[in-house]
């Protein structure tokens, strides 16, 4: 399982197409079937570990990642975090650097602050629990979305046209960050970082500022990080496609919103693995199971390198609809 998925990120032949969630997998039907809900199984490595399990057990996804949120990180950084509720992810409502980087810096104390320990902890676990066969993902905000939770998303706009210079700075501190914190995960057992961008999005910064700013960072990230790496950017990527192939990640991570896989493929080329895009929000949530299955099957013969959901999964998602992916992959090759 674990050699398959690796060898389709790397763009290797594969005996069947890989499916599972490079993105975040809690499903509050799990949280009740396990007895490990959210907002509980953010900071506990148990819960966390058990959660996380429980999809690749009962759904058949061929991965099992954590944690669930884009806020771990930002947190140890500063950031103030409202945990969020069963159904509703963690989220950033405050920032430490609004209006200058005076007394900016990486903590020293990193890896031992907010949840870092518990998400480190919950790899651990995991890796312990299913063996090495088992590919395990560990996610996290990507430098873009960093940058802008220090600063708070209005200042980071503010300052990527008026103060050049504060906005690079933001961005260095926080791709240096993000490869600490990435490569901790690495090392407690994770086989591939994917790394969740929303900011990068050409629906919040234009593609010339991708090019001009955000590659480097993206690429110097990438880079750093000692695994298989994922890049996840929301929204409808095709004006930056080519510059995220650039960026050195193993997988893209796109959603439906992108259109033809075939199209997109032929953008990439051999520059990068195209992993997605089946809609969270509009057909792995609302379903029905036929609906999945045709679009799941045309994805996969336009040419997908790795079926997944096309973004996080929705809490309320049902458990026989994330099956049905697995089985839609399943039919296809038999």
């Amino acid at each position: 399982m674990k050699t398959r998925l690796l060898a389709a990120l790397k763009g290797e032949t594969v005996d069947k197409v890989p499916v599972c969630s490079v993105t975040q997998t809690g499903i509050v039907e799990l949280m009740d079937e396990v007895g490990a809900p959210w907002p509980e199984a953010h900071t506990s490595a148990e819960l966390m570990a058990k959660l996380a399990i429980a999809n690749y057990e009962l759904s058949g996804l061929e991965a099992i990642r954590v944690p669930y949120c884009l806020t771990v990180l930002v947190e140890a950084m500063g950031c103030e975090i409202n945990m969020g509720t069963k159904n509703r992810q963690p989220s950033v409502i405050g920032h430490p650097y609004p209006k200058s980087l005076d007394d900016a810096a990486i903590p020293e104390d990193l890896l031992e602050r907010g949840r870092i320990p518990a998400v480190l902890e919950a790899i651990r676990i995991i890796k312990e629990k299913v063996g090495p066969d088992v590919p395990v993902i560990g996610g996290m905000e990507g430098p873009i979305t960093i940058a802008s939770d220090l600063a708070s998303v209005k200042s980071f706009m503010k300052w990527s046209i008026k103060k050049p210079e504060l906005f690079e700075q933001v961005l260095d501190l926080a791709t240096n960050a993000a490869v600490i914190y990435a490569n901790a995960m690495v090392d407690a057992g994770a086989d591939i970082i994917s790394v969740a961008d929303p900011v990068a999005s050409p629906d919040l910064m234009s593609p010339d500022s991708f090019k001009q700013y955000l590659q480097a960072r993206l690429r110097k990230f990438a880079g750093n990080v000692n695994a298989v790496t994922i890049l996840h950017i929301c929204g409808n990527v095709n004006l930056i496609l080519d510059y995220m192939a650039d960026c050195g990640f193993e997988g893209l991570s796109v959603e439906e919103k992108i259109g033809s896989v075939k199209q997109a493929k032929e953008i990439i080329g051999g520059r990068a693995a195209l992993v997605g895009n089946i809609s969270s929000p509009f057909t792995l949530l609302p379903g029905p199971e036929d609906k999945i299955k045709t679009e799941s099957k045309q994805a996969l013969e336009e040419g997908i390198d790795v079926l997944a959901p096309g973004c996080g999964i929705a809490p309320m998602t049902p458990l026989e609809n994330i099956k049905a992916l697995v089985a839609a992959r399943d039919e296809y090759y038999y």
